[in-house]
Parts: structure tokens; C-alpha cells; sequence
């Protein structure tokens, strides 16, 4: 039994995340702004009232949390906020989608780190849509620019944490039927949660800072 600490569980991935983590025996830290019936039934140990761009906010948890050790540290908290176009882009939305997407995990990371057992894992959820390599279209700046700086801090994180022999992993969840994708997606929250955590499971220090897809690929930066 583990003890998974997943940011943004009350619905979509991270909801799946939970439940499939809790059916399997493991324990379950459910960090959320606000928790929902949904979150609160898989019996996860929920801790509320945290907005992970707000770095009081995640001291708080840290505090709250200090003397528990963390298995596994997923940052699953995201938002897409602007699907436009530069002449249409909302550029307050593109700076909440950096300040949530990239500078969120850059702050978890800092504050739970310590956390983490050594020889644990941490992953972050992040898009293809942050490929470099693999962008193909001039639309949802924010997310994007989020998602591919993230990738930069899941990068620097692998290198900051291998001392300890801690594991880093960034994914991409797939297209997924959710409210942040209304719900459009082909691939279901319970599909893309399961090759997820196949893919953490596999984790190793031999594949650390790699990024993968929920079905097992390997992803360009």
C-alpha cells in the first residue's frame, strides 16, 4: 500500500486518479480548493482550501502535511482557459493557464518535495500540446506555452531530485472526455487514468525526466 498525493482530484483524471489508486488499497491525499461529493465517496484523506497558484496557500498544505511521507506526488491541477487565435487571446487567461499549468507544479514541488519518500515518484500531468516538436497550430497560447514550460520544470525537477533516487515523469492523459475538453473527448477519464498510473508504476530512475503518453509512448519535447 502507497500513499499517492494527487492536486486537482474533484473531477475528470484526477477524480479517476483517486478512485482507481483507492480500489487498489493504496491511500489517498486529495489536495482540492473545494471538495465535492465526488472526491469526498472514494475515501480519500481530503485536504481542502488549496489553490496550487497560490504559494500561501500551498505552504499551508506543506504544513499541514509535515511529517507524512508522500509515495508518489501527482500534479494533476490544470486549467485551459483561452482556445483563441493572437488576435482574439484573452491575455490575462494566458497568464492564469502559466500561473496554474506551469507555476503550480513549480510550487508543489518545492513545498512537498521534502515530502516525498526517497526512491518515490513524481509526475505531472501534462499535454503533447506542449510538444514543441509536435505543434501544428496557432491556437490556445496559454495552455500550450503552459504545458511546454511545464515540461521545462518536470525536467529540472528530475535533476534537482535524483539524489534521493526520486523519479520524475511527465504525461500526456490523451484527448479526454471531460468538462475541460467539453466533453468531446474519444478517450474516457477511467482509460486515460489507468494507462496513467501504468505508466508511474513502470517508473524508474533509468526512465526518469521521459515523457510519455497515456499509452505508453514516448513523446517529442
Amino acid at each position: 500500500m502507497a500513499t499517492i498525493c494527487i492536486t486537482g482530484p474533484n473531477r475528470g483524471i484526477g477524480l479517476e486518479l483517486a478512485r482507481q489508486y483507492r480500489n487498489r488499497g493504496d491511500d489517498v491525499l486529495a489536495v482540492v480548493r473545494v471538495p465535492t461529493p465526488e472526491i469526498s465517496a472514494t475515501g480519500a484523506e481530503i485536504f481542502s482550501g488549496v489553490d496550487v497558484s497560490n504559494d500561501q496557500s500551498v505552504a499551508r498544505l506543506a504544513k499541514e502535511l509535515e511529517g507524512r511521507k508522500i509515495d508518489v506526488l501527482i500534479n494533476n491541477a490544470g486549467i485551459f482557459r483561452d482556445r483563441n487565435g493572437l488576435a482574439e487571446m484573452s491575455v490575462e487567461a494566458v497568464r492564469e493557464e502559466i500561473e496554474v499549468n506551469t507555476m503550480g507544479p513549480l510550487v508543489v514541488g518545492q513545498a512537498l518535495s521534502p515530502l516525498i519518500a526517497d526512491g518515490g515518484k513524481l509526475a505531472i500531468v501534462s499535454s503533447n500540446l506542449g510538444s514543441i516538436e509536435n505543434a501544428a497550430r496557432a491556437s490556445g497560447y496559454g495552455y500550450n506555452i503552459s504545458k511546454a514550460g511545464v515540461n521545462m520544470v518536470g525536467k529540472m525537477l528530475s535533476l534537482e531530485l535524483a539524489p534521493r533516487k526520486i523519479a520524475v515523469l511527465l504525461l500526456h492523459p490523451g484527448w479526454v472526455s471531460t468538462d475541460m475538453t467539453s466533453h468531446e473527448g474519444p478517450v474516457s477519464a477511467p482509460e486515460s487514468a489507468s494507462g496513467l498510473i501504468r505508466e508511474i508504476d513502470a517508473l524508474s530512475m533509468e526512465t526518469t525526466a521521459s515523457f510519455r503518453s497515456w499509452e505508453g509512448k514516448d513523446l517529442p519535447w
